[in-house]
C-alpha cells in the first residue's frame, strides 16, 4: 500500500495543476478584474513587440489568490515567448538560480514566487542579470579566484509577493513596473464564476454564480476552489444533478463544506475563537494565536488575517491584533465593555 501511495500522489499532484491551470485565462483580454493593471500590461505587451524589446521587468504584489501567477503565466502568450518558473524559499545559492538563466530564450520569461523569501545572497547575484543581462561567476578561492562574466539573453523577470515591505530597496527599484492587485467585487468573481463552469461543462443559473462569488473571500482562487467543491456536490450527492446548479443548491454545498454567508470557513471562525474566547478579544500578538492554534505564523498573516481584516473582523495595533464588534456578533458572544468590565445582557 505504501508503495502504491508514493507511485500515485504525483500523479494526483499533476493532474490538480492541469485542472487550475485549465480554468486560468490564456490572454490579457480574457482577464476578469484587475481591469487597470491589464489594460497597464497590454500597453507594455504592445510597446515591447513594436520596438522589439524584452518586456521590463515586473513586480505583482498583493494578497494571496489574487491572479499575480496568472499574470505572469499570461504574459508569454501575449509574447509568443516561453517562461520559467520558482520561487524565492527553493533558491537557497546562487548556483540554484544558474540553469534558469542560462536556459532562457531571447525574450523569456523567469517567475519568481514569494520573490521575497529569496535569500539576500542570491538577490545580489540576479542583480547584473536584471540590468545587463549577465552573471559573475567567481571560480576558485583567495588570492587564486577570478571571475567570469557570462553573457545571458535578454529576458524579463517577474516577481510575485505577498509582502512587498520585505523586499530591499535596491531589488524593488530594478523592476520596471510594480502593480499591486486588489480584491475582486462580487460581480467580477460571479464573471469568473460563470465562465469557468461553463469550461467544466456545469450548468449554472445566474444567481447561483454570485452566491458562489459572495462566498469566496475575493479572489478568484478561493472562488474556484468553492466552484470544484459545487460541481462535485452536484454530481455526487444524492438527487442533486437534477438540472442546473441553483443558488440553493451552492448554499446546501457551501454549507456542508462549513463556509458561512460572510465566506469566513471553519479556520477563520476558530481563529476568531481564539482571539475572544482565549485572549479576550485582545489584543494579542499573532504569535500567541499560532501557538495556540498550532498554525505558523506566515499561514495566520498571509492566508487568513488578510480576508478578516478586509472585512472588519479584526484590526491591528501596535499592541496586537483585536477582535471587533462584529466578530463578536458573528459569533454570538457579548463584546467587552469599553472600562473592561464583564459585558452583561442589559449593556
Amino acid at each position: 500500500m505504501a508503495r502504491e501511495k508514493i507511485l500515485t500522489a504525483p500523479a494526483a499532484a499533476d493532474t490538480d495543476r492541469q485542472r487550475d491551470a485549465a480554468l486560468r485565462p490564456k490572454l490579457l483580454r480574457e482577464v476578469v478584474g484587475q481591469q487597470k493593471v491589464a489594460d497597464r500590461l497590454q500597453i507594455a505587451v504592445n510597446a515591447a513587440k513594436k520596438l522589439k524589446e524584452p518586456l521590463g521587468h515586473i513586480l505583482f504584489d498583493g494578497p494571496p489568490g489574487l491572479g499575480k501567477t496568472t499574470f505572469a503565466t499570461v504574459l508569454p502568450n501575449e509574447l509568443g515567448s516561453t517562461i520559467q518558473m520558482t520561487s524565492g524559499p527553493a533558491l537557497s545559492k546562487p548556483a540554484d538560480l544558474l540553469p534558469f538563466l542560462t536556459n532562457l530564450e531571447t525574450g523569456g520569461i523567469l517567475f519568481i514566487d514569494e520573490i521575497h523569501r529569496m535569500p539576500r545572497v542570491v538577490e545580489e547575484f540576479i542583480y547584473p542579470a536584471m540590468e545587463d543581462f549577465r552573471i559573475d561567476i567567481v571560480l576558485g578561492e583567495g588570492v587564486n579566484a577570478r571571475t567570469i562574466n557570462m553573457k545571458l539573453k535578454p529576458f524579463t523577470l517577474i516577481g510575485a509577493t505577498t509582502r512587498s515591505g520585505m523586499l530591499s530597496g535596491p531589488m524593488r527599484d530594478r523592476f520596471k513596473m510594480q502593480e499591486h492587485l486588489e480584491y475582486y467585487t462580487v460581480d467580477e468573481l460571479a464573471r469568473i464564476v460563470a465562465i469557468n463552469a461553463r469550461k467544466l461543462d456545469l450548468p449554472m443559473q445566474p444567481d447561483a454564480a454570485v452566491e458562489l462569488a459572495r462566498r469566496s473571500r475575493g479572489t478568484p482562487r478561493v472562488a474556484n476552489s468553492r466552484l470544484y467543491w459545487v460541481r462535485s456536490y452536484h454530481a455526487g450527492y444524492p438527487d442533486a444533478a437534477e438540472g442546473p446548479v441553483t443558488a440553493e443548491l451552492a448554499r446546501r454545498a457551501l454549507d456542508m463544506q462549513e463556509v458561512d454567508r460572510d465566506g469566513l470557513d471553519k479556520q477563520d471562525r476558530r481563529y476568531l475563537e481564539t482571539l475572544i474566547d482565549v485572549f479576550g478579544g485582545g489584543p494579542t500578538g499573532v504569535e500567541a494565536i499560532g501557538a495556540t492554534m498550532n498554525i505558523a505564523n506566515d499561514t495566520l498573516t498571509d492566508e487568513i488575517e488578510p480576508y478578516l481584516l478586509r472585512e472588519q473582523f479584526i484590526v491591528r495595533s501596535p499592541r496586537g491584533r483585536i477582535a471587533t464588534p462584529r466578530a463578536f456578533e458573528l459569533l454570538g458572544r457579548m463584546p467587552p465593555k469599553p472600562n473592561g468590565g464583564p459585558a452583561t445582557l442589559f449593556d
